[in-house]
């Protein structure tokens, strides 16, 4: 029952509705109920006074000295003139008229139980004369069957004696029907505020709950290798925001499940064909087709692919260890220039094959860096490596090192085929590789780039690549200095848009 997001918003609504309209509904009717009962006290004791004038000034004109048998003569002409009182103050009121005595000697609108001839109790009788004008809840000491609001005023005779008692008397305290209009005006407002806040949550819940059941398909979708589905964006707030990082991380999904199959087809590619070579020609050696004068040769190409396989499962030893956290890096000064004329020693031949015009640009002979010294190696060579790879014969190949803003830029770059614009933004992903023909590339797996760029997020630095597809290819990476440098001036163009 709970388990839809709609029924536990509902019932959060219901709840915090209910327990403010309660809570409004005592205010209110508190502060109703007093400001009727106040009403009715002003309204009981203009009553009063206005019985009490018109008795006493009756009597007083009278030729008797006997208040009861004043009211039992002139009876048929104040009963009416009670009757229109309470008449014309509309309320649940009943007249007593009493004797000094507390006898009863006319009740108008009184309940059946009280009737002429009846006596109020005497402590009760010298509460009301003594107090002249009672106001107050009472129960006349068991005139009443419970407590009433009684409005009290005495009459006196001519030597200012008191001759008899004016009640005005009412079972509530309240106005009749103001209680029962605040409640069902209570009732109808909670009713038509829980209409509203019905139709508002279903709404509501509706534009949140819609997304989240896309996404849950969605997400069905991609436990069955469907990564194409994506969630409708409507709006600008916190859902449209979840709906966006949804479907970028399914293009993400989407993308490394290409790179995954393309992975898988690369490596399939480069362990099959040296494992067929490596198995042809051994058995052919061990079967004699190979005579023995040329099994040295046939020799050097196993172990040519022997090494290509390892150097396929170095990639893979050193990703796994990179995103496991065990390689650990040690931070250390070094000259990164003096590197970059060892990797360029070490790569003289390929260099020389393609004819290439090799420029070394380092803005000082000696640029001290601080990072680990091997991984640091690892990215130069491989990104050298590259540039030498993908170079056009007779092109310009060129490393270069400047300080700029407390950072030392190493640039490699080389002339050739490049990278297409679309393209440098999955350069640096696992198994990405331009040269889909293999053309260039006959030895790699696409791992080369994705490894250097971990080294480098790993060292807290950046690494980027600039190219014009047909005409060059730059990769430029930084490194904290070792030393400050004294010169701080503008990084130029070449090195990073």
């Amino acid at each position: 029952m709970f388990k839809s997001v709609f029924t536990r918003y509902f019932i959060i609504f219901m709840i915090i509705i209910l327990v403010s309209f309660t809570i409004l509904g005592l205010i209110y009717s508190s502060s109703t109920a007093n400001y009727s009962q106040n009403i009715k006290k002003d309204t009981m004791k203009s009553a009063r006074d206005t019985l009490v004038s018109f008795v006493s000034s009756g009597y007083l004109a009278s030729s008797t000295n006997d208040f009861g048998k004043y009211i039992y003569f002139n009876a048929s002409d104040i009963s009416p003139t009670i009757r229109h009182i309470i008449t014309a103050v509309n309320q649940d009121i009943f007249v007593i008229i009493t004797n000094d005595d507390g006898v009863i000697q006319m009740a108008v609108g009184a309940p059946s139980t009280i009737a002429e001839g009846d006596a109020i109790k005497e402590q009760a009788v010298y509460s009301l004369k003594s107090s002249g004008q009672y106001d107050g809840f009472t129960d006349l000491d068991g005139l009443f069957p419970s407590k009433m609001l009684v409005n009290s005023g005495v009459i006196r005779d001519s030597a200012d004696n008191p001759a008899g008692i004016v009640l005005i008397c009412s079972a509530s305290s309240s106005i009749p029907g103001i209680a029962e209009n605040t409640v069902k005006t209570t009732v109808v407002a909670i009713l038509w505020v829980a209409a509203s806040a019905l139709i508002t949550v279903f709404f509501v819940t509706d534009k949140i709950v819609s997304p989240l059941k896309q996404m849950s398909e969605a997400a069905r979708s991609f436990s069955q290798g469907k990564f194409d589905v994506r969630v409708p964006v409507n709006g600008s707030d916190e859902v449209a925001e979840l709906a966006t990082a949804f479907n970028n991380m399914a293009s993400s999904l989407e993308k490394n499940e290409e790179l995954r199959k393309t992975f898988l087809a690369n490596v399939s590619h480069d362990l099959r064909t040296p494992m067929t070579t490596i198995a042809g020609f051994v058995d052919n050696i061990l079967s004699g087709a190979i005579p023995y004068e040329k099994q040295n040769y046939y020799l050097e190409i196993v172990s040519s692919e022997v090494k290509r396989l390892a150097r396929l499962v170095n990639s893979l030893l050193d990703i796994s260890r990179i995103q496991a956290g065990d390689r650990k890096f040690v931070m250390a000064p070094f000259d990164i220039c003096e590197m970059s004329r060892q990797i360029i020693i070490s790569l003289e031949q390929k260099l020389e094959n393609k004819k290439l015009d090799v420029r070394f640009e380092p803005e000082h002979d000696k640029m001290l860096v601080n990072a680990d010294r091997d991984a640091v190696y690892q990215v130069l060579y491989n990104l050298c490596d590259n540039a030498v790879k993908f170079s056009r014969e007779g092109g310009v190949y060129k490393i270069s090192h400047i300080e700029r803003n407390g950072k030392i830029y190493t640039a490699v770059y080389n002339e050739g085929q490049g990278i297409a614009k679309e393209e440098l933004p999955l350069v640096f992903d696992r198994f990405y590789k331009s040269d889909k023909s293999r053309g260039l590339d006959r030895t790699g797996v696409g791992l080369g780039l994705y490894i250097v760029k971990t080294i480098i997020d790993s060292h807290g630095e950046e690494i980027w690549v600039n190219s014009v597809y047909g005409e060059y290819c730059e990769f430029v990476f930084t490194l904290p200095p070792a030393e400050a440098s004294k010169k701080q001036s503008e990084m130029p163009k070449k090195i990073k848009d």
